[in-house]
C-alpha cells in the first residue's frame, strides 16, 4: 500500500508498507519519470556529468533528431564520410565526437535554429573533455573508466556487496588492502595510485547536490579483517560516521537470514537525472565488468534489489549493529 510520496535528491521515490515478519516496513522504492531532463534540446538548464555521460546523452540527442527526420544510421554515415555503424556507436555514446561531425548530422537533420545548434555543440565540446580520472587511466582497465564515469553522474546509486565494504565507503587502509589482496603482484607506486583514484570518487558523496547513496552490504563483509584488526576497526568506525549523512542509507544483511534473492552476487544500479539515460546495472568480473541497459533485465535486478532491502535489518539498527561488531573485534 502506498502511504506517502517524498523527494530526495530530485528523484521520486514511493515510500510502501510492506510486511515482514508480522510488523509493517517502510521500504523506498525509487520511481522514474519525475527528474527534470538536464540536457534536453531547448533546455534552459546545462547539462551535467562527465564526459562518459556527457557522450550518451549527446548521441541519444543525435539519434532522436534523426529519427525525427526519418534518415537512417547508413544515409547519416554516408554524410559524415562513414558508416552507419560509427553512427550507431556515436548514438550509444561509445566513441568520441569530432565538433565538425555533430554540425554536419545537424545540417542534415534539418536543425536549423542557432540556439539549439550552439547548444550541442557546447555539449560536444564538454563531452570531449578531460576528466579528472584520466591521469589514472594506465593504472585501471577501461572499462571501469566507464564505470567512474557513469558513478559520477548518477543521482542515485544502489548497491548490494557481499565480500567487501562498498569502494565509495573505504577507508584508505581498507582500500589499500582490498587492492593488494586482488592484485597481489601490484608494485607499491601501482597500488597507491589506484588508492588515490578510489578516494577521489568518494569526493562525489561530499559535493553539493550529491547522489544518494544507498547499500545493502552481507554481515560477512563487515566481519572480514582485511587489513588486520585496527583497520577492520577503523573501518566500522567510518561507516558509523557516514551513516549520520542524510545521502547515505547502509543495511545489513544478516547470517541469520540464509538464503535471499541475489544468488547472482554483488552488483549496483545506478540512476540518472536526465530521462534520456536509462537505469544501468553494473557488475564486475575478475577481468572485467557487465553493463546491463535492457528495460526487462534492470527490472529483475531492482525487484531483486528491493527484495534484500525488506530481508535486510533496517536502517535504523545499523549503528547498533557496527557498534556491536565493534566490541567482538
Amino acid at each position: 500500500m502506498h502511504v506517502r510520496i517524498a523527494r530526495a535528491d530530485d528523484a521520486c521515490i514511493w515510500w510502501r508498507d510492506v510486511l515482514v515478519n508480522g510488523e509493517h516496513r517502510p521500504v523506498e522504492t525509487p520511481e522514474r519519470g519525475n527528474a527534470l531532463s538536464v540536457s534536453a534540446p531547448g533546455s534552459a538548464a546545462a547539462p551535467a556529468g562527465g564526459p562518459t555521460v556527457l557522450r550518451m546523452l549527446l548521441g541519444a540527442q543525435l539519434r532522436r533528431l534523426r529519427e525525427g527526420a526519418a534518415i537512417t544510421r547508413d544515409d547519416a554515415g554516408y554524410h559524415i564520410r562513414a558508416s552507419g555503424s560509427k553512427i550507431s556507436r556515436m548514438e550509444l555514446g561509445r566513441v568520441s565526437f569530432k565538433e565538425r561531425d555533430v554540425t554536419d548530422l545537424l545540417e542534415l537533420y534539418g536543425v536549423t535554429d542557432p540556439a539549439e545548434r550552439e547548444k550541442l555543440i557546447q555539449l560536444t565540446r564538454e563531452a570531449n573533455a578531460t576528466p579528472w580520472y584520466q591521469k589514472f587511466h594506465d593504472a585501471v582497465p577501461d572499462w571501469f573508466h566507464v564505470f567512474v564515469g557513469l558513478e559520477e553522474a548518477a543521482q542515485l546509486i544502489r548497491v548490494y556487496d557481499i565480500q567487501f565494504v562498498p569502494g565509495l565507503l573505504q577507508t584508505q587502509d581498507y582500500a589499500r588492502a582490498v587492492i593488494q589482496q586482488g592484485s597481489p603482484g601490484l608494485d607499491a607506486d601501482e597500488v597507491e595510485r589506484r588508492v588515490q583514484l578510489r578516494m577521489g570518487r568518494q569526493e562525489l558523496l561530499k559535493r553539493e547536490n550529491p547522489p544518494r547513496f544507498w547499500a545493502i552490504v552481507d554481515e560477512a563483509a563487515l566481519r572480514r579483517p582485511m587489513g588486520g584488526r585496527d583497520v577492520h576497526v577503523a573501518q566500522i568506525e567510518r561507516l558509523m560516521d557516514v551513516i549520520a549523512e542524510p545521502n547515505i542509507t547502509l543495511q545489513v544483511m544478516p547470517f541469520k537470514y540464509g538464503g535471499h534473492a541475489a544468488d547472482g552476487g554483488a552488483f549496483m544500479i545506478m540512476r540518472f537525472p536526465d530521462t534520456d539515460l536509462p537505469d544501468i546495472v553494473y557488475m564486475e568480473y575478475l577481468t572485467g565488468a557487465h553493463y546491463i541497459d535492457k528495460d526487462e533485465e534492470v527490472e529483475r535486478y531492482a525487484a531483486v534489489m528491493e527484495r534484500l532491502s525488506v530481508a535486510g535489518t533496517s536502517p535504523d539498527r545499523t549503528r547498533e549493529i557496527l557498534a556491536g561488531m565493534l566490541k567482538e573485534i
